[in-house]
Formats: C-alpha cells, structure tokens, sequence
C-alpha cells in the first residue's frame, strides 16, 4: 500500500494517516487482505455508533477504497462503500470592518501579519501561509509566490502595499532567515495549529466581536 501511495506521489502525512486508518480498521476485525464486504460495513457501523464525525468517516471510507481497490483488487468491496454527503452551509463572511478588528486583536505582530495574510488581499490557507517562506516575498512584482499550494500547483497571488509594510515591520523585528512565520523552534515554520488558535483567541477579545471562521 505504500509503495501504491509512494507511486501516486501521496504527501507523506497523507501516507501517515492512511497507513494509520487501515491500522484502526485491522484492530476491530480480521487481518484486513481478507477482509469481508461485512466486515468493513461492522466497521463503519462502528465509527457512526461512535460519534466519531462525518469528515473521519469520509477519510476512512476513501482510504478502504484505496486499500481494497488499488493495493488488493478487490473491486467487489469498494462497490459497497459509500461516503456521507453533509449538507453544505455558505461560510461566514466578514465585513472589512470586522477584518480590521479581527487583525488589531491579533496576540502578536506575527500572528497579526500571518491573518492578515490569509484574511487580506492575498487570501490563502493556513497551510499556505505557515509555508511560506521569506524568499516568497516578491516586492519588485508585487507577488507571493506559493509553491505546490492547494492541490499541489504554484501559484502567484497579487500583494497590496499595505500587506507588504505589514510584513516588513514583522520581519525587522524578528529577522526570520528561512521560514518567514517561524514556529516555537525557529527552524521550524509556525503549524496551522498555531494559526488557528491565534484566529480563534481573538472571539474572546474585547477588541473583536468578529466571529471567525476555521482556517482552511
């Protein structure tokens, strides 16, 4: 299964984590290469008497399908596997207003400028924006380069004036050399873990009655 994933070019966590749920499948039945079509469905009847929530269930189908279908051919099994389809709800939208109040409540000029980041002009993900690095700060063009971002593609995003002062100020007073939101460890990038919590700290600050939206 893994040179299967290897051979796709799968992200090593993605690697990790399926590795890992066909782990937890192995656990609550048989060995999983002979596994039954009525086993996997005890399995997901499993996860749903759990409360385990829909998105887990999702990735544990996908990865049964990967593992069955294109590791063991067993076709028959992936025939009767189905995923949860979730209602769809529009996201939270804020007003500039709320953004600017969002931003001043920031814990920090570092997670003041990685928001503004991804709530401003340039609009990434959390896990673009922990990626990037200083050298990805093109001020002559006006750009933030993004390499193998969503979906695994390159691309370049517009960066305002404002942006760019912002992330001057915080790099003055930090002097990153490598990752340009360095974690705890400055040899290490700021995770999304971190992002997220800084973006939902600011729900209880009285500066902000922004109601931010989980990073994505």
């Amino acid at each position: 299964m893994i040179e299967d994933m290897t051979i796709r070019k799968f992200a090593p966590k993605t690697q990790h984590d399926y590795v890992q749920r066909v782990k937890n499948f192995a656990v609550l039945g048989r060995s999983p290469d002979t596994a039954s079509f009525e086993d996997v469905r005890r399995y997901q009847l499993h996860l749903a008497a759990s409360g385990v929530g829909v998105p887990t269930i999702n990735q544990t189908v996908s990865t049964l399908r990967f593992f069955f279908k294109v590791t063991l051919k067993r076709h028959e099994i992936v025939e009767h596997t189905h995923v949860i389809h979730k209602p769809r709800k529009l996201p939270v939208v804020l007003c500039p207003e709320e953004v600017a109040r969002l931003l001043d409540a920031a814990p920090g000029l570092k997670y003041k400028a990685a928001l503004s980041v991804a709530y401003g002009g340039a609009g990434l993900r959390a896990a673009e924006v922990v990626s990037l690095k200083v050298a990805d700060i093109d001020s002559k063009r006006m750009i933030i380069r993004l390499e193998q971002g969503k979906g695994g593609k390159d691309r370049n995003v517009m960066l305002s004036p404002h942006l760019l002062d912002l992330l001057r100020t915080c790099w003055k007073a930090a002097r990153p050399q490598g990752w340009l939101f360095p974690g705890r460890d400055p040899v290490q990038p700021m995770t999304t873990r971190q992002l997220n919590r800084a973006c939902h700290a600011v729900r209880g600050s009285p500066r902000s009655s922004a109601a931010p939206r989980h990073l994505i």
